[in-house]
């Protein structure tokens, strides 16, 4: 402290709005989100989701109308997830690896209207594809198998940088597929693909408006802590990001976000990398139903929380709320 009251008032620099936004210590801008989509099967298709309140499956025609949305807001990435067809479902998630999948048919028409005004990000893990839910393959006593997992993520992860994929973005939490994938990429002349490792995600209670979204929740035996992350474990999430960085991922991910903030900003005070935070389905489901029941104001409570991820140390958030966000950032 250089001084005491009067010499010094705290509130002085509070008492006007020109004064609150020079000081303001921490800013969020369009440019910090990235906007989380749902993709379903057929033509002009929207489906509202029961347990995100606000947020659609969309078919690839409105995924690309969505995508034109988020340029024009100055949204600089999407993230895509699809509801595969029941159908299509198999043990082995042999979906993923088709040339001409959701994913990869979203990521074409994307990347054939926008270029490269905007960016998208892919999910490589298994469960929208298994008829069983989890994120990798499944050996006989029920548990998820590591390095045979490993090596369709490899594959999968391919099918969607040819597709276009800018950023590819490991969610399964399998040991070392972050290097067999940035191997993979090198050897298939993709050395321009990015890597967001989901390096942090912890078995949460709050995924689960997520699963009904790509329709996985219903399909899961079991639970996924044999893989995700305890959520009392912090040292364990350091490793894990040095792990990740080592094996060649541009940027890590902590998942959930709101309840890890803590872990957020170690990450980023140990390692000074680009660190992001998936605002998880829960999270949003929770401000959206908690502001129709009149627990506080829908704008403030999202503003609140996303500038709360840049606090932390955030370089970007992953939300459902990123339109609704960059709508009130350019008022």
């Amino acid at each position: 402290m250089t001084g005491s009251y009067p010499n010094m008032r705290m509130r002085r620099t509070r008492a006007s709005a020109w004064s609150r936004n020079l000081h303001r210590e921490t800013q969020l801008t369009p440019s910090d989100l990235i906007w989380p989509m749902f993709v379903t099967s057929g033509e002009d298709v929207e489906e509202p989701i029961a347990t995100l309140p606000g947020v659609s499956r969309w078919s690839v025609d409105g995924i690309v109308a969505r995508a034109k949305e988020a340029v024009r807001l100055g949204i600089p990435v999407i993230a895509l997830f699809p509801n595969t067809p029941p159908d299509k479902r198999s043990d082995d998630g042999a979906e993923a690896l088709n040339p001409d999948n959701l994913m990869c048919r979203a990521i074409k028409a994307v990347k054939d209207t926008c270029g490269e005004d905007l960016g998208v990000l892919t999910d490589v893990a298994l469960d929208p594809y298994t008829a069983h839910g989890q994120d990798g393959l499944v050996n006989d006593a029920g548990y998820v198998v590591n390095d045979e997992t490993v090596a369709v993520l490899v594959d999968q992860a391919l099918n969607q940088a040819e597709a276009g994929a800018d950023i590819i973005a490991p969610s399964d939490m399998m040991d070392g597929r972050v290097h067999a994938i940035r191997i993979a990429l090198e050897m298939n002349s993709q050395p321009n693909v990015q890597i967001m490792s989901y390096a942090a995600k912890y078995a949460s209670a709050f995924y689960g408006p997520f699963r009904d979204a790509v329709g996985s929740g219903g399909l899961l035996k079991g639970d996924k802590k044999t893989y995700q992350m305890d959520p009392a474990n912090a040292e364990e999430a350091l490793r894990e990001v040095a792990l990740d960085l080592a094996e060649g991922a541009d940027s890590v991910m902590v998942k959930p976000g709101l309840a890890y903030l803590d872990i957020i900003q170690s990450v980023k005070q140990r390692f000074e990398v680009p660190v992001f935070a998936y605002q998880v389905s829960g999270e949003y489901a929770l401000i959206e139903i908690g502001a129709r029941e009149g627990i506080g104001d829908r704008d403030a409570l999202l503003m609140e929380k996303l500038i709360a991820f840049k606090r932390a140390g955030c370089s970007g958030v992953l939300t459902y709320h990123a339109p609704v966000a960059a709508k009130l950032l350019g008022a």
